[in-house]
């Protein structure tokens, strides 16, 4: 089977490797976006599927647009049996979905309908959900909406972010795309529309999207942490108007509570010098805080470090 592979971040690393490695696949090409500049120097830098195809020697094309009327005349001269694509983030238009033999086919780390669009992992955290999944899929003009070939579920756990999941549903879905190359090599597909009445959208996070509302129920607020981890992070704001980031905190009662009643958002510095914010339903502590332009810390270490006391407010 000959395919072009069609990536960008790392979450499709797991995917090209296991492509590569198979016994049946050919790659013709990889195509992924421009370099882009990053960093403080802002410095043009390769997307990681860019610095994987390369050293296993593979062709690598970063067409602006991939659907230009310039670039497709190379996809139709390669004649691939299938493209796929994870993770590239364009949408294909229909003058290069009808290039491949067999279609294009996607890998979307969610249980589609549901999370369609760029943020699956992480809203699938945040809105509290005990299981995800990945979907392999054809490609059709909509974003996530294609007919279905296979879907995994994975569970998820109390203690995962979005890095962690992440991380599993890119090498289980790695898995899953192999499998599902296979049978379409040997002409064995199963295809099911999707019920997009059930559809849901995972819109692509901002940085304001991390704003802790301490209003919300602890459980909202530690998955809001978990989901959001590593950006664009969970933060708040202390008296002083300074950022702190909220690494990580758990749903938890202090032993001995305020002989006071605190509002959501204030502070409870416990015996043993524990933090506690209250919250809508009750009590967050904080484990792990970074006050902005310093090291990370716990939550003791913070208490003692910058003199923090009960009563004290997060905004």
């Amino acid at each position: 089977m000959k395919i072009i592979f069609m990536g960008t971040p790392k979450f499709a690393l797991p995917s090209l490797k296991a492509l590569y490695e198979s016994d049946f696949i050919e790659i013709l090409s990889v195509v992924t976006k421009p370099d882009e500049p990053r960093g403080r120097g802002m410095r043009h830098m390769p997307p990681p599927i860019k610095t994987a195809a390369e050293k296993l020697g593979l062709k690598v094309y970063q067409p602006k647009r991939v659907s230009s009327p310039k670039f497709i005349p190379k996809l139709r001269e390669m004649a691939p049996d299938v493209i796929v694509v994870v993770a590239y983030g364009q949408i294909l238009k229909p003058e290069v979905l009808e290039i491949p033999l067999k279609g294009c086919v996607n890998l979307h780390p969610s249980l589609l309908p549901r999370y369609r669009g760029p943020a699956p992992i992480q809203w699938a955290i945040i809105n509290g959900e005990e299981e995800t999944g990945v979907t392999v899929m054809f490609l059709d003009e909509g974003e996530d909406t294609g007919d279905i070939i296979a879907q995994r579920r994975v569970r998820i756990g109390e203690d995962d972010t979005a890095e962690t999941l992440h991380d599993r549903l890119s090498q289980i879905g790695a898995q899953l795309l192999v499998e599902v190359l296979r049978d379409m090599d040997r002409g064995k597909v199963n295809r099911r529309r999707q019920d997009h009445a059930q559809a849901t959208y995972a819109p692509k996070l901002k940085k304001e999207d991390g704003h802790i509302d301490w209003t919300a129920d602890s459980a909202r607020i530690c998955n809001l942490i978990r989901g959001t981890k590593p950006w664009p992070g969970a933060y708040s704001y202390l008296q002083n108007g300074r950022m702190i980031k909220i690494h990580e905190a758990i749903s938890s009662q202090p032993d001995e509570g305020p002989e006071v009643d605190l509002e959501p958002g204030q502070i409870y510095v416990s015996p043993r010098n524990d933090l506690f914010v209250r919250t809508g339903d009750g009590w967050v502590k904080l484990l792990s805080v970074q006050p902005e332009g310093k090291r990370r810390m716990s939550g003791p270490d913070f208490v003692n470090g910058y003199r923090v006391k009960t009563g004290d407010r997060l905004r």
